[in-house]
């Protein structure tokens, strides 16, 4: 059964044209909420004075740690525990005694605006002493001071994964390199920043709440466990969320606590709205990485044995545990066979903001470990570059493919299906790689640097535990499906109707789809780790066969025909073959319910008639319900695995060091494919992620962990001008794991893009490239050491010489 061919996106026409609704849309007449934030990395607070913003007019309250009861003022949970994680470490709503980074809420002010609660801030006085900051992985690895003085050399856990015996590997392969590779801090950035809008209503007891969430079951979970409800007394909506790439996933934060907790003991709605320095400074970054490579490997550049060890900067707390690691340890063997493998990851607590999942989620520091690794090998043997990536891949036939390691979800890192060979052939293709020498030389003719570079990868996605799906039928004959995870851009709304038109044999116009309203559906996980068509997606189909199964069931007794003969088209059911023999779907919805109602047209309302039920039966048989709806769950039995491959052409400027990207081509198999455009847009969507992480955007700490770039004038992204036209390729190769044969596809684009990047720069500067991002300034510098090396090995070649 196909999806449908040509569908455009349904959401954009709405969003294009400004009617989207964000949190900061509703409640207009709220309460407004500001915080005071720690101004210090480290410091010990002794002393919070409000004097003088009672003096503000419109102020309604303060609130310091000290004010927080019970449960609201426990330390925020540790959401995924780890055996690894040894000294797992969450902070407060507000700061309890010590703050450990910069922008820590301290204190919240609720006033009649946020012009007004902002000028109370200004006049909260809070005096701190200072503490030793650690910033920087290598300092919180020597550990001269400490984060949390109970947690010994800032080590919050060591995470160690092996395959095989990796010395005597290394030990007995006739090469081995050992190198050192280095991935700084990015972040999120979505356009729209974080936001809670929350109701009380005293007379039913229930709490509405509004947030620009990836997560609104967890968010209604953690409120109705923090705030003593029961969870139907919470309602979390997640409207349109204008971007989440990973940083809305958390839940939940201080602010998702605090201003609901607000709005109830106020008995007045409540809103805050995050402004873009609280973003930089108050939400989460990622990516931070030292990693140290041993690789022992044949003459075809075979790897027999891989030994890396990272340091990975987690920040001042875990809310989110080492997953990250996990991740980076287990991806970054990618789509290769590796005869022995050991990896070893310190995660440590430095003074600086929490990191949790960026899109890509610890891939694309993995990806840059392995690709890089595959470039050195190829440099040390005088090898093409995808050769030796050829020689190390996993072949079809080896499908399933058992990694011998342990994923994020808990279960075994099994590869469900795949072509490497065929994804590595279409890239070169695509990039033009066979032929790139020629154009090369022809360039260097005219003074111009080109290089060219390439990366595979390995995705894991569709994480479980579960997703579920609802759906009915109403006797209009429209489908509304619900499920209980979210959206920010995905275009779930066009792929899940697609599902459910094809199950159903409807036209996709009569569905309407709901996500991330626990209204609608209360359980769910969350959108993250490219699972949403996985989980969502399959959930619904199994929902929709249910209600085809039934429908085709009543329909079959309104035909006098047996269900097996009739078949669905265009919300008609018939007589397979036959149909003048036939039945609207909303007709059946009609009859689904023992008490009907049908729509008169000519009267213009709806009638209202009772079932002639059966002398000998009830109107509602024994296990049947009325109404045509089904519900239905998807839980997998580990993930799926996509993969693809990219490439890269670059110009370097000779005298600024400038890097603009020519071209770039992307070969991606997420399995069977549910919408082409939509999957190319996530792909081109996140390469220029991926382009901005490799070239420009970085989290500028200086020594005393000061966030010296925490705005849009300072942290560099890159304009349409600085993205290329990308080139893709798709291949298919179904998952044998779930019922619609798909894998994820949302991170796709991002993973591999610093990698090839750095393959293309190196290759065009002749300049070993082992730290990412590379801005001009760094390549310069290069330049630089590489001249200084280069006349120190002649002044040392002729000083022998003359001895």
């Amino acid at each position: 059964m196909g999806f449908g061919e040509g569908v455009v996106r349904r959401e954009d026409p709405r969003l294009l044209t400004g009617q989207g609704r964000y949190v900061d849309d509703f409640g207009h007449d709220a309460l407004a909420v500001a915080f005071v934030r720690s101004p210090h990395a480290h410091a010990r607070i002794v002393d919070i004075d409000v004097t003088e913003a009672l003096d503000v007019e419109g102020l309604v309250a303060v609130y310091t740690w000290e004010d927080l009861p019970g449960r609201v003022g426990e330390p925020l949970p540790l959401l995924i525990p780890h055996p690894s994680l040894t000294h797992g470490r969450t902070g407060y709503p507000l700061a309890r005694d010590v703050v450990r980074h910069v922008g820590e809420p301290v204190a919240m002010v609720v006033a009649a605006d946020r012009y007004l609660a902002e000028d109370a801030v200004d006049r909260i006085a809070v005096e701190y002493e200072p503490l030793p900051p650690v910033v920087g992985i290598e300092a919180a690895d020597r550990a001269d001071h400490l984060v949390h003085d109970d947690v010994p050399g800032n080590l919050g856990g060591i995470l160690r994964q092996e395959t095989g015996d990796v010395d005597a590997a290394i030990a007995a392969a006739p090469h081995v390199l050992e190198f050192r590779l280095d991935i700084e801090r990015s972040a999120a950035m979505p356009l729209e920043g974080r936001g809670v809008y929350a109701r009380w209503d005293a007379d039913d007891e229930t709490l509405r709440v509004y947030s620009s969430t990836q997560a609104s079951t967890s968010v209604r979970a953690a409120i109705a466990a923090k705030l003593d409800l029961a969870p139907r007394q919470v309602e979390v909506i997640a409207p349109d969320v204008g971007g989440g790439f990973g940083v809305k996933i958390v839940h939940p934060w201080p602010e998702e606590v605090l201003v609901p907790w607000a709005a109830r003991l106020l008995g007045r709605e409540v809103k805050w709205t995050e402004d873009r320095r609280e973003h930089f400074v108050a939400s989460a970054h990622e990516r931070g990485q030292l990693q140290r490579v041993r690789v022992g490997f044949d003459d075809e550049g075979r790897v027999l044995g891989l030994d890396v060890r990272i340091l990975h900067d987690h920040g001042a707390y875990t809310p989110y545990g080492i997953i990250i690691p996990i991740v980076t340890s287990t991806q970054l063997l990618g789509p290769y066979k590796i005869g022995a493998y050991r990896a070893e990851v310190r995660s440590l607590y430095t003074n600086t903001l929490i990191v949790t999942p960026y899109r890509g989620a610890g891939r694309p520091q993995g990806v840059f470990c392995m690709e890089r690794t595959m470039d050195r090998i190829a440099d040390h043997l005088g090898r093409d570059r995808s050769e030796v990536r050829e020689a190390n891949l996993i072949q079809p036939g080896e499908f399933p493919y058992d990694q011998g390691l342990t994923f994020q979800d808990g279960r075994p890192l099994v590869y469900d299906s795949g072509n490497y060979p065929e994804l590595l052939r279409k890239v070169r293709k695509l990039i033009g790689w066979d032929g790139f020498e020629e154009e090369r030389a022809s360039a260097a003719a005219s003074g111009r640097r080109l290089g060219i570079g390439i990366g595979c990868y390995v995705e894991g996605t569709g994480v479980g535990p579960y997703e579920g799906g609802h759906v009915e039928i109403d006797s209009s004959g429209r489908v509304h499906v619900s499920t209980g995870l979210t959206s920010q851009g995905q275009g779930h709304q066009t792929v899940f109707a697609q599902i459910a038109a094809s199950e159903l044999g409807v036209p996709i116009e009569d569905v309407r789809v709901t996500t991330g309203d626990t209204r609608r559906f209360g359980y769910a996980v969350g959108t993250f780790a490219s699972r949403a068509a996985v989980m969502s997606g399959n959930a619904i189909a199994l929902a929709c066969r249910k209600v085809r199964e039934k429908a085709l069931r009543i329909a079959g007794e309104a035909l006098e025909a047996d269900p097996a003969d009739l078949e669905i088209t265009d919300g008609v059911v018939h007589v397979r073959g036959d149909r003048s023999s036939a039945v609207p779907l909303r007709t059946v919805a009609v009859l689904s319910n023992p008490l009907r109602y049908a729509f008169d047209e000519e009267a213009g309302r709806a009638t209202q008639f009772a079932t002639a039920a059966s002398p000998d039966r009830p109107p509602v048989a024994p296990g049947e319900e009325p109404g045509l709806e089904g519900r239905g769950y998807y839980s997998p039995v580990r993930s799926t695995f996509a993969a693809g491959a990219h490439a890269a052409v670059v110009e370097v400027d000779p005298d600024t060091a400038e890097v603009a990207i020519l071209r770039y081509a992307v070969v991606h198999d997420c399995g069977r494919l549910i919408n082409p455009m939509v999957v190319e847009g996530q792909i081109h969507g996140g390469v220029a992620q991926g382009i901005a992480g490799a070239l420009y955007e970085r989290m500028a700490y200086d020594e005393s962990g000061q966030l010296l770039n925490a705005s849009f004038m300072d942290f560099l992204m890159p304009y349409a001008t600085e993205i290329p036209r990308i080139r893709t390729g798709h291949l298919e190769t179904p998952s044998p794991l779930n019922p619609l044969g798909i894998k994820g596809a949302g991170e796709a684009g991002v993973i591999p893009v610093s990698a090839v990047i750095a393959s293309a720069v190196e290759d065009a500067e002749g300049l070993r490239v082992t730290s990412m991002p590379m801005s001009p300034d760094d390549l310069f510098e290069l330049r630089l050491r590489a001249r200084d090396d280069a006349s120190l090995r002649t002044a040392r070649a002729s000083r022998a010489a003359a001895r």
